[in-house]
């Protein structure tokens, strides 16, 4: 066996250095920045106390043992923080508990603020000269923000907080710790000195923050997304948050594409942007033309005093031609290393046509179903962000030019009109035109791309280590399956199978005796993308999110963070990590922003495929979600979204696009929503005549959990995995049991609306990725071992030990006289639930300690809290609190988490509510 080593601390400072890449500085007036040595500097907000790592639900449940905030970091990078001012932020805590909220997408945006008196503030201002405010928000699975105080704008609180501080003191720096952007009025009415978006970094981040406030980093972030002066100036904001059907009017005008074209008026800061302590100057150097491409190089010189680093972007200007187009494309950005002042860097960016080509899908330009260059003046603009390109170099395309042919896919069915621009008196207004709608037969479809089938042999010793070393085809293997053996192959199990990692979010491949039998090893998924979600309470390392991550610009800096995480994963022996997330931000109130990296596809797509290439380089993968149209989390399981095949196309399927092409993705999930009244894990066109037949993947696909299923024209149902097997989704995710489902499969097949050769197809797909996995590793004995130095030690009861599992019929009751309650700690056990529903737990205790003690205890259900409680001293007798929980999981993980010692637990009761 051959060993890998994980180095925590080399883990920490690739995570601190991409946060403080991706840190972006809007303002920085007056020298505020960075900060001044031998000074005291001043922090407000109680969000320096309880630093937002990520947003909240499955992307946000990494359990780690600390997190380090924005004061944590200053402070370790030896910044003199007024500790007079930080010890009333301690007291004031304290007596007004920071709320968690009641359990999974429960968690409030914000946190009531700490009431700044003018008296507290002019005399810390006496000592400090430089005062920091940090605000903080978070949203997320389920959870979209509002367009309210507290939410996208600031709350009373927070307001005077900005208020009184900028009164008393002469630098004020405002951070924002937030998954996505917000209101940025406050700019305009506090004239703040310096504005940083800091995101949510992880549990290093206020490591990065620091580095970027002190110097130590000059920050070199751009803006993943336009920052407009309103909300309602987003094109998509009259449509966002419907609960039935989400049209997307604005079609391929999203973000930059919208505000660039129609209302450049609108813009606060512009796509791209973002400031840098030194400056710099770009010049083109050369620029060569080819048939399909163009190899642009720019030379970038540091004009300033400081080192720093920045970003080249390349954007697209087409011809508006019959289809009309966006004012300009992001097609190509890099960034430089870090350059001395003074020092030149020439930096050379290929841009592929393919990805400035527009799909027609009218027939407007002669060519139905194509990617064309439409014949007319190409410009590729080169700056430093969307607004600020001004030098560009030209060609032209005498005659449009077919790039790709295709069919239909995907089309809308329902009427409705789109938005496209029209030139009139100097500039685009925008208009809207009727939508294409499909003129597809889908059964049709589905019944010519059902291949061969392989005829059955029964059972001949095969395994699947055999088709790996050679001795047999995968074809040979898959004719030995039953009926019965590829209904469970279609299946996984979850969440938190025993028969993987525990606490992961599903098992798939060997779910049932007989697959297992026939050598078929059980990969795992954990869900991510910001890090291990372990619900059995196992610490892991929470990674900066996916919109500071695009900010960075970085892709090798991305690529090598990544790798760190492909080793942790395989530490674990976890195989595929579901993220990166690929959705586009559409709306700013979108829940789940902060997974996502940005509205722009060109951007998503390439900081997606640098994090595949940094997993893959560890033999483990990412799952690329949620496919597709995912772009709001209000009724995201029932939601329909209406968008034309064009905007699918060009915006809302171009990241996994590339994902897929530069990125090598051989795992996607589907989402939960419906696209044009089909819901994506029955969604042929989505997962067989677009992702296989054109963009040629070779991977496998799953669904979400506990996805919808319909078929065109019929109801939603579940259980109905023949449709899902037809549209080629491999994977329903998840059921209790791998072995024992209540589904469809075998009816279908009996009655002929499934075909053997379709659920063959499946488990091909299935089996060749797992073929190319440590599971299969370990199988075949060839596994290697990764051991992690430099981790400081967790302190916690169960950390790494085996979960007990509990057999939950009606009710258990656990003795737990010999659990281990001291500050700090945790216990965890699993329950096997028999009949899933809402469940009350009972817990009962003592304590010996007075009767003013304090000894909070909370209590998690898959990660999320249900329950807090608050024993005094009970003179030895005992004391029952309760709490209940939705056991929606065959297999549910509870955690039971001691915040302070002293409490003597005698049981735990669980029983059906």
């Amino acid at each position: 066996m051959s060993k890998k080593i994980l180095d925590w601390n080399k883990y920490i400072e690739k995570s601190a250095e991409t946060v403080s890449e991706g840190i972006v500085m809007l303002k920085n007036d007056n020298n505020a920045l960075p900060l001044p040595t031998n000074e005291e500097i001043a922090v407000f907000g109680r969000i320096q106390l309880h630093y937002y790592k990520s947003g909240t639900g499955s992307g946000g449940l990494v359990n780690v043992s600390r997190v380090i905030g924005v004061t944590d970091g200053l402070i370790e990078r030896g910044v003199n923080v007024c500790s007079e001012l930080l010890d009333v932020y301690k007291k004031w805590d304290e007596e007004n508990p920071f709320d968690i909220g009641a359990g999974w997408g429960q968690e409030p945006w914000s946190q009531v603020e700490m009431p700044v008196e003018d008296s507290l503030a002019e005399k810390i201002s006496e000592k400090c000269s430089t005062a920091i405010a940090v605000i903080g928000r978070t949203a997320g699975e389920e959870q979209d923000s509002s367009n309210v105080k507290g939410a996208y704008l600031l709350s009373d609180g927070e307001e005077q907080m900005l208020e009184t501080v900028r009164k008393h003191f002469k630098k004020l720096i405002v951070l924002l710790n937030v998954g996505s952007i917000i209101d940025m009025s406050f700019v305009t009415k506090y004239s703040p000195d310096a504005v940083l978006y800091i995101w949510q970094g992880g549990m290093v981040g206020g490591l990065g923050t620091a580095d970027v406030l002190t110097g130590k980093v000059n920050p070199s972030g751009k803006m993943p997304d336009t920052i407009a002066y309103s909300v309602s100036d987003y094109p998509s904001d009259k449509y966002f948050g419907d609960t039935v059907r989400n049209f997307y009017a604005e079609d391929i005008y999203v973000g930059y594409r919208y505000f660039e074209t129609f209302a450049p008026e609108k813009v606060m800061y512009p796509f791209g942007f973002g400031l840098s302590y030194t400056t710099f100057e770009t010049k083109l150097v050369s620029s060569e033309i080819s048939s399909d491409s163009a190899k642009i190089t720019v030379s970038v010189k540091n004009t300033g005093k400081t080192a720093g680093k920045e970003v080249v972007q390349v954007y697209a200007s087409a011809p508006q031609g019959k289809l009309g187009k966006p004012a300009k494309v992001l097609c190509g950005y890099e960034k430089t290393k870090l350059l001395a002042p003074s020092e030149e860097q020439e930096v050379t960016i290929n841009v592929n046509f393919y990805d400035i080509s527009s799909y027609d899908d009218s027939g407007a330009s002669g060519h139905r179903f194509c990617y064309v260059l439409e014949n007319g003046e190409y410009k590729l603009y080169i700056g430093t962000d969307v607004r600020s390109c001004t030098e560009y170099v030209s060609f032209d395309i005498p005659e449009t030019r077919v790039l790709a042919q295709h069919s239909q896919a995907m089309a809308p069915v329902m009427p409705f009109k789109r938005m496209k621009p029209v030139y009139e008196n100097g500039k685009f207004r925008a208009e809207l035109e009727d939508t294409p709608l499909s003129e597809i037969n889908e059964a049709a479809r589905r019944l010519n791309k059902i291949p061969e089938e392989i005829p059955f042999t029964g059972d001949r010793g095969i395994k699947l280590a055999d088709v790996r070393n050679g001795k047999n085809t995968l074809t040979e293997f898959i004719a030995q399956m039953t009926d019965y053996d590829l209904s469970c192959i279609i299946r996984g199990e979850g969440m938190g199978s025993p028969r993987v990692t525990a606490g992961t979010a599903s098992a798939f491949g060997g779910v049932s005796d007989s697959l297992a039998k026939l050598g078929i090893p059980c990969g795992c998924c954990s869900d991510g993308p910001s890090g291990m979600r372990l619900d059995c309470g196992t610490k892991a390392f929470s990674l900066p999110n996916g919109t500071l991550i695009a900010s960075t610009f970085n892709k090798p800096l991305i690529t090598e963070l990544f790798a760190f995480m492909g080793r942790e994963m395989s530490a674990n022996k976890v195989d595929c990590l579901l993220g990166p997330g690929m959705n586009i931000h559409r709306h700013p109130l979108n829940g789940r922003n902060f997974e996502y990296f940005s509205e722009d596809p060109f951007l998503s797509g390439t900081s997606a495929a640098a994090e595949l290439i940094g997993l893959h380089s560890e033999g483990v993968t990412g799952t690329i979600k949620h496919f597709c149209g995912n772009n709001q989390e209000t009724n995201r399981h029932n939601i329909d979204s209406v968008v034309s095949e064009r905007a699918l196309r060009e915006i809302y399927l171009k990241g996994f696009e590339l994902a897929v092409r530069d990125g090598n993705a051989d795992s996607i999930m589907t989402s939960y929503n419906a696209v044009n009244g089909i819901w994506s894990a029955g969604n042929l066109d989505l997962n067989t005549t677009v992702l296989r037949d054109e963009w040629n993947f070779k991977g496998f696909v799953m669904t979400d959990w506990w996805a919808n299923i319909n078929e065109r024209g019929k109801a939603v149902d579940k259980t109905n995995f023949a449709a899902m097997a037809r549209a080629q989704n491999d994977i329903y995710m998840v059921c209790a049991d791998g072995g024992n489902n209540d589904d469809n499969t075998l009816e279908a097949l009996k009655d002929g609306t499934l075909t053997r050769a379709e659920l063959q197809r499946n488990a091909a797909n299935v089996f060749r990725f797992l073929l190319g996995t440590h599971a299969m590793d370990r199988i075949c004995g060839t596994e290697t071992e990764v051991e992690i130095i430099n981790r400081p030690d967790e302190n916690t009861s169960e950390e790494g030990g085996e979960v007990t599992f509990y057999k939950l019929d009606g009710s258990v009751e656990i003795d737990c006289t010999d659990v281990c309650t001291n500050r700090g700690t945790d216990f965890i056990f699993a329950l096997d639930v028999s009949d899933l529903g809402l469940y009350r737990i009972t817990l009962t205790g003592s304590s010996e300690l007075s009767e003013l003690a304090q000894i909070p205890v909370t209590v998690f259900s898959m990660g999320s809290p249900c329950g807090t409680f608050t024993w005094n001293g009970t003179g030895g007798k005992p004391v029952s609190f309760e709490c209940s929980t939705n056991c929606f999981s065959r297999f549910t993980t509870l955690r039971v988490y001691f915040a302070q010692s002293g409490l003597k637990l005698h049981s735990i009761k669980i029983e059906k509510a």
